[in-house]
């Protein structure tokens, strides 16, 4: 390196990668004396040079990757240094000096990596830390004096040690926002101290040996808490504390032992990555459904089963990642298929027969693995090219040529293509799937009409007469069906103008409601909700949902059933009536008011009859002269002017009787 006017000026450099194991280092280095960041990873060095002595301004040194055994040399002498990283080393505990501790700017230090056996000496004089990486070594205590000094501290690693407790000075560290503990047998260690780290937003626990009955009661004071790492350990379910983290964006829970979820996961809604990997569930709940901002899930090595998997799971818009290898899948919901910004789709290693015809409309899928499941049969591609599909071919002589078949057999498998009806092949499907439970069914088919052959045979042979043929019928067929007359419940018009019309429950009968209160429900009454709209070909079509209040009552939850279905059959319509309960309403009832919906408290009164006890008055009345005449006590006690007709001896009674009562 040739010596120039430059090299006062330089700021910073990067010598990463070059050979100084011979002890060659360029000696133009210390000219550079306005340096403020230098660094020399994966150099071979074995110890510091000495030209580091002169760059005074030097904050930030690297020396990663390297042979070092000490850091021993020049470091104490740079008054500005702020930041040394010297990772994957062989520093041991001797190696690293007692007085670069004594620098006041020193706040990052990482020693990760290397061969040290306890904490360095004297670093808890290093009282403006920040951030301190002592991961990936041998130590087994942390001094309790260590973190007296160290309050500020940001970010603090000591996975992979072997530590089996901690200081409980660790309260002290208010402003932590990172700690990771991985890789530690910690089993007696309670983590009492967890609840005092009120600024953490990521706590990685993995394979920590971690139990119920080894974590804190309670997280709440974490507010900020976004990242949480509990993989590797052995749980049974999830521990309690998590359910009250509402700021949570990733929750790792794989390679435990948890067999089911809470329905309490719903309180997780800032949650985008959920990992439950390697566990024992059967199922997921319902309440699932609700993460909506949820991006990313992994259940590979579970056993999930055909109802492991709600049907709601379509409301998750937003999820991109949905990971389901190695379970008992035989099928998916199809309303997995309405999540339009899934790229990944990953279920092989189930029992998979077949998968959703809507599967064509996820056009952003990047990866569809459906591997070693041997019952799988792909659905047909639709026949309309107008839409954009995924552009993925199952064509016989495409997974042909997949499988590495000669060019031969993939020109002959395209020859012997042609024209297939789908239909038909799902016949020949379901034909070669139930061929065995049909051969049985044949049978005993043919040995019931062998012994009704025989019968009768000996009825003609006998002369008895021949019983007449009995023809089955439906059980609803000889039930008279009484003719009701529902436009005293609902107008002649409903239901034949384009628009909206919502009707209350209230003693039994529904009652339309104002326009000016669609889409504000009480939460102790139920509604009946009707969409008119015309269809493709202009013809008149409806929608009808009947919604269901928090608090209502039995006989306006029934109510709303049954008007819903007379209000089918009012108009003739061939839809369902659909349920919808307060807190889960479907995407399409939300989208019958814009998504502005609004809940009121209270609610009209039942319709049935309560029966309410009579209340009586409590008197008091005294008795008066020898015609035993009776005469109320007022409330407010006797007037002063007396009683009328009243001697002054019974006035002076009638006052000493009610002073005794009111005592």
């Amino acid at each position: 390196m040739a010596a120039t006017g430059v090299l006062p000026f330089v700021r910073g450099v990067d010598l990463s990668g070059n050979d100084f194991k011979g002890g060659y280092f360029p000696e133009h280095v210390k000219a550079m004396t306005s340096l403020r960041w230098l660094k020399l990873n994966r150099t071979g060095l074995c110890y510091l040079p000495e030209e580091l002595a002169a760059l005074q301004k030097l904050e930030h040194l690297s020396v990663s990757h390297n042979s070092l055994t000490t850091l021993h040399g020049e470091l104490s002498g740079l008054p500005c240094l702020r930041a040394i990283v010297a990772r994957a080393n062989s520093l041991k505990n001797s190696g690293v000096p007692d007085d670069i501790f004594q620098l006041d700017d020193l706040s990052v230090l990482d020693l990760s990596y290397n061969q040290l056996t306890e904490c360095p000496r004297e670093l808890e004089n290093a009282k403006n830390m920040l951030v301190l990486n002592l991961g990936h070594n041998s130590i087994d205590t942390i001094p309790n004096q260590l973190f007296i000094n160290l309050t500020d501290l940001l970010y603090l690693d000591l996975s992979d040690n072997k530590l089996e407790s901690l200081p409980p000075q660790m309260r002290r560290l208010v402003h932590l926002q990172t700690l990771i503990l991985n890789n530690n047998p910690l089993l007696h260690a309670q983590l009492r101290q967890l609840p005092a780290m009120t600024a953490l937003q990521t706590l990685h626990l993995r394979n920590t040996q971690r139990t119920q009955s080894n974590l804190p009661t309670s997280l709440e004071s974490l507010v900020n808490l976004a990242d949480v790492d509990l993989s590797c350990n052995d749980l049974s379910r999830v521990p309690e504390c998590l359910y009250t983290l509402g700021s949570l964006r990733r929750l790792n829970l794989s390679s435990n032992q948890i067999t089911e979820l809470s329905l309490c996961i719903d309180q997780w809604t800032q949650l985008e990555t959920l990992n439950l990997s390697r566990n024992q569930l059967t199922s997921l709940p319902s309440a699932i459904c609700k993460l909506t901002k949820l991006k990313k899930i992994y259940l590979n090595s579970n056993k999930l089963d055909f109802d492991g998997i709600p049907s709601g799971i379509g409301k998750l818009t937003n999820l991109e990642e949905f990971m389901a290898a190695n379970n008992n899948l035989e099928l998916i919901p199809e309303s997995l298929c309405r999540c339009s910004k899934l790229r990944k789709l990953v279920l092989n290693k189930n029992r998979l027969v077949t998968l959703p015809e809507a599967i064509h409309f996820l056009t952003d899928v990047e990866i569809l693995d459906v591997r070693e499941n041997p019952s799988l049969v792909m659905p047909p591609k639709p026949a309309d090219r107008s839409s954009e599909w995924y552009n993925i071919d199952f064509s016989l002589q495409n997974q042909l040529r997949l499988a590495g078949a000669s060019p031969a057999t993939v020109a002959a498998a395209a020859a012997g293509s042609s024209t297939k009806d789908p239909l038909a092949r799902k016949m020949r499907l379901r034909r070669r799937k139930d061929s065995a439970q049909d051969d049985q069914a044949k049978q005993v088919l043919k040995g019931m009409s062998d012994v009704a052959q025989e019968k009768n045979k000996k009825i003609e042979e006998s002369g008895e007469a021949k019983a007449p043929d009995l023809k089955t019928r439906r059980w609803d067929q000889g039930l008279e069906k009484p003719q009701l007359d529902y436009s005293e419940f609902f107008s002649e018009d409903v239901g034949q103008l384009p628009g909206l019309c919502v009707w209350q429950i209230e003693n039994f009968v529904p009652t339309l409601v104002d326009e000016a209160f669609h889409g504000k429900f009480y939460e102790a009454d139920c509604y009946i909700v009707l969409k008119t709209f015309l269809d493709e070909n202009g013809s008149l079509n409806w929608e009808i949902y009947y919604w269901i209040g928090q608090e209502a009552t039995l006989d306006k939850k029934a109510c709303s059933a049954i008007h819903a279905v007379n209000l089918r059959n009012y108009l003739g319509a061939e839809c369902r009536s659909i349920r919808e309960e307060m807190g889960d309403e479907s995407e399409e009832f939300l989208q019958v008011f814009d998504n502005d919906i609004s809940y009121i408290e209270g609610g009209t009164a039942s319709g049935f009859f309560t029966v309410e006890d009579t209340q009586y008055v409590t008197r008091l009345y005294p008795l008066l002269g020898s015609s035993l005449t009776s005469v109320p006590i007022p409330s407010a006690g006797w007037p002063r002017s007396g009683l009328p007709g009243a001697s002054p001896d019974q006035l002076q009674a009638l006052r000493g009787a009610q002073e005794e009562a009111e005592g």
